[in-house]
């Protein structure tokens, strides 16, 4: 049996690759600390009995008000140090917008915008999240077909 002063697991929270038909990004604006003011893929902590693909859908469609279909696993990412209130790990999937909705910040984000991935590069960004942004921007440029 566990003792009640042994420390508790790590926090799972989803965040999701967001991307219109041109090739932009949706990211958030965090409202509140840590990080308050820098930006971030939409995302947060998976709820009790809440599958990550659902827990990524509802974060998004929350913090942005754009309604996504999840799909691949794109990642997991478990730095103990990635968020300062804890040790968190993140499950990122990749997500498509089902509507041309323009996103708003909503619940915890106190902006929602696409960015190109020229704006992207000059962001400062919350948690791991630049380093999440540069891998996966990495990861597509080395699966486009040579000529």
């Amino acid at each position: 049996m566990r003792s009640s002063s042994a420390p508790k697991g790590p926090r799972l929270t989803v965040d999701a690759w967001v991307r219109d038909r041109r090739g932009r990004l949706l990211l958030v604006r965090r409202g509140g600390p840590p990080f308050e003011g820098r930006w971030a893929l939409p995302g947060g902590f998976c709820d009790v009995g809440e599958r990550t693909e659902e827990c990524g859908a509802r974060e998004v469609e929350e913090e942005t008000g754009v309604k996504v279909r999840i799909g691949e696993l794109l990642g997991v990412y478990s730095d103990p140090k990635r968020d300062p209130r804890g040790h968190t790990v993140t499950v990122l999937y990749a997500a498509r917008p089902m509507r041309g909705i323009a996103p708003r910040g909503g619940d915890d984000a106190a902006e929602a915008k696409w960015f190109t991935p020229r704006e992207v590069a000059k962001l400062d960004f919350a948690f791991d999240h630049g380093k999440i942004v540069r891998e996966q921007f990495g990861r597509r440029r080395a699966r486009r077909p040579t000529r």
